[in-house]
This record gives structure tokens, sequence and C-alpha cells, in this order.
């Protein structure tokens, strides 16, 4: 199932030291830098592992958000901007791009680090889907991972970019058009798991069809957002949300058709299974091309998963029956196109992203700790005090080394071939 998604590496970022000028050593500020250098290095231990739990890594990440807050907001007023938020400045790379981005600006270390923990919940979520065996909790793990991973995009995307000091870097994770993508990706991957769901338990198939539709229109979206983007740099990321956009077109026509096959509809029906085998075709081809493309990222197969090979025996099956049936009874006249998909209003927004806030500010930070600070930058004197070996420490951006996922496939003998169902 690792190879049913595409994930890109995680963002690596410097070392940060917290190291503030004080008016006065005030012991609950000497504190609170102490909290946020550990509470953000606990953050940075914990994700390149999508071994640990959903609950580590939300308590974590709220520890920090919660004492970070008092660098963008003054404690005991929600509305002004605390007079540290351009005290110290922040060095994160991108998961798609090279190169560092360096600001002197908190909202941009929140935003980065809320980004780098949706990519762990997407991680997590692979992590949870290639078990050989898998529970209904499991299934509703890897749903939930990636609710929370949209949510926390979402609140980036509504929340902190509009904050941001400078321009994002083009092509950036803080850059809207990859943010947008991201987003979708998440959202779009958690009504994939719907969807399985519902073609397991056999429910009605046009609501099949039209989850189908709207988790293709999700990857059409995510898509379209990095069409203004560098192509050889975006292009293998591109085409995985192409094919998968396919793919689930073809699932909907087949699910279409099998609905008008229902409803005595013969010659429609044989138009939109016609219509998925040349979708299903299409979304094989561009498999071949997300393989040749050259990216970052995981290589996703998702054309030798059991969900995708499936799909075209079943529209043979139906379209052999179609116009069998037609031939001796209905004698309808097969359209040149296939009747438009269609949206439900059952389906329609049935997988959000799951609400994600900032947490409250930390109690550390009173009105006496908040005034023992002074936010005037280090001077070249304090500056020049430091070795060069800490100086690199502050300043080197390295990989990060990600625990790997196992590429495990085993065949299911249910009605999706998804595990996750």
């Amino acid at each position: 199932m690792s190879y049913w998604f595409h994930r890109n590496p995680l963002k690596a970022t410097a070392l940060q030291k917290f190291e503030i000028k004080m008016f006065s050593h005030d012991p609950e500020a000497l504190k609170i830098l102490g909290d946020l250098r550990q509470s953000r290095a606990r953050v940075l231990e914990l994700l390149p592992d999508p071994n640990h739990t959903n609950d580590q890594i939300s308590t974590a990440i709220r520890l920090y958000l919660a004492l970070v807050r008092g660098l963008l907001l003054q404690p005991q007023d929600v509305a002004a901007a605390s007079k540290l938020k351009n005290a110290l400045t922040y060095r994160w790379n991108d998961s798609i791009i090279e190169g560092v981005t360096v600001r002197e600006d908190a909202v941009f270390e929140v935003a980065s680090i809320v980004m780098n923990t949706a990519f762990w919940y997407m991680k997590h979520a692979v992590l949870v889907a290639v078990k050989p065996e898998i529970s209904m909790e499991d299934a509703k793990e890897v749903h939930t991972s990636l609710r929370k991973a949209a949510g926390l995009i979402k609140f980036v995307q509504d929340t902190l970019l509009a904050q941001l000091d400078e321009k994002p870097a083009d092509g950036g994770d803080l850059d809207g058009r990859v943010v947008t993508a991201y987003l979708n990706q998440c959202t779009a991957e958690a009504q994939e798991v719907t969807l399985a769901r519902a073609i397991e338990l056999k429910h009605n198939p046009k609501l099949i069809s039209s989850l189908a539709t709207e988790t293709s229109r999700m990857f059409t979206t995510a898509a379209e957002s990095l069409s203004t983007l560098d192509n050889k740099i975006f292009g293998h990321w591109k085409s995985y949300f192409g094919l998968k956009a396919k793919f689930y077109s073809a699932y909907a026509y087949n699910y279409q058709g099998e609905a008008l096959l229902a409803e005595d509809k013969c010659g429609d029906a044989i138009r939109s299974l016609q219509e998925s085998k040349k979708l299903h075709l299409a979304a094989k081809e561009l498999a071949v091309e997300y393989a040749k493309t050259k990216g970052r990222g995981t290589q996703a197969k998702p054309e030798k998963h059991q969900f995708f090979t499936r799909l075209l025996p079943i529209i043979n099956r139906t379209l052999e029956k179609c116009e069998r049936e037609n031939g001796f009874i209905y004698h309808h006249k097969v359209p040149y196109d296939p009747v438009d998909l269609e949206m439900n209003e059952k389906t329609h927004g049935l997988v959000s992203p799951e609400p994600f806030e900032i947490p409250p500010v930390s109690p550390l930070w009173t009105p006496m700790a908040y005034a023992a600070f002074d936010e005037s930058k280090l001077t070249k004197e304090e500056t020049k005090k430091k070795t060069k070996e800490e100086k690199k420490e502050e300043t080197e951006v390295k990989q990060v080394k990600e625990v790997p996922i196992p590429d495990n496939e085993i065949k299911h003998d249910n009605e999706s071939g998804c595990v996750i169902s």
C-alpha cells in the first residue's frame, strides 16, 4: 500500500537556541527560553519516524506552539503583535525546491513547523495502511490522520500565510499554490478511504460514482494549483495527481454505467463504460509517465495495486453484458458523448479537513516574563564570542533522515481489493 501514495520529503531546519537578550534575568523568562529549546527539539526528534502515535505528535506540537505563541502575540492581548516576533532568525528548507529560506519572523517558524507536522500525519497514514492485516480502527486512523494533515495545512492557508512578513519563496512549502496542492492531496486521499469503504459495503452505484467524481476533482485541483510552477521540479508530483484524477474518473464512469443499466438506459450505460475503459487506459499511461518523470518524493506505483488492476476486468464484464443485452433486448442507440457525471449533495464535502487552532499561549508568558525580554538583536560583539562550530550548528540545515516505510503489498479477496476498506 505504500506505493499507492506519493510522499515528499520532510522539511529540515537549523538548530534554534532561542537566544534573546534580556533587561533582567527573570526566572520565568529563562524557563520560557529553555522550554522553547526543548519542546522544539522534541518535535523535530519525533517527526522523522512515522511509527509514533498521533497523540505523541499532537502533545509535542501543541506544547511547542503554546510556548512559541508568546513570540507571535503579546501576553494578555490576543490582537497585538509581540515585540519578539522578529527577534530571532529561522532557517528552513522546503519539501520540493532546493535551497534554504532564512527569515526573522516567528510566523514563518510556526507555519513551517505546522506544515512539517502535516507531512508527518500524511506519512503516518501510509505506515498504518501498509499493515498486512488492518482493522476497522486502523482504517479510521488512516482517514483521521489525513484529515488532521488537511486541517493543519488549512490553518496555515487561512491564518498564517497572510501574516508572513515577506513573500514566500516561489515553489516553497508556504507558496499558496503548493499549500493548495497539499490540502487537496490530503482531502482527496482521505476520500479514497471513504470510497473504498463504500465499494466494500456495495453502496448504491450512483453514490459511489459521485464519490469517485468528487475525488477525481480534488486531485485535478491539486494538479492545476501546480500548473504555473516549473514542470522540471514539480512534474513528478503533478503527474501523480493527474493519474489519480484519471483513475477516479474511470471509477466514476464505471459505476455510472452500472446505475444507468439498472435504470434500463442501456445505450447510455454502454457509453459510460466505454469512457471508463478509455480513462483507465489513460491513467495507466500517466502512471508510466509519472515513473519516468524525475522529481523529489517517493515513487508510487498505483497501477500495480489491486485496487487499480481490478477495475478493468469489472469494466469489461459490465460492458460485455450491456452490449449483449442491448443487442437482444434494448436496441438503444449509443450516444456520441457520455452522460455528464453528477455530484451528489450527500457526498459533496463529505470529507473535510479536521479543524485546527493554535493552542492558547503558555501560562509561563506572564506580563513580568514578557517585560524581561529585550527585542533588540544580538550585537556583533556578542555574536563574535561564538565558536565556528556553534555558528555552523546554528546555520546548517541538514536533510532529515526519515525512518523508511515498508513497501508491503498483499492481495485481498474483498470487493474493493483495497486493504484500507
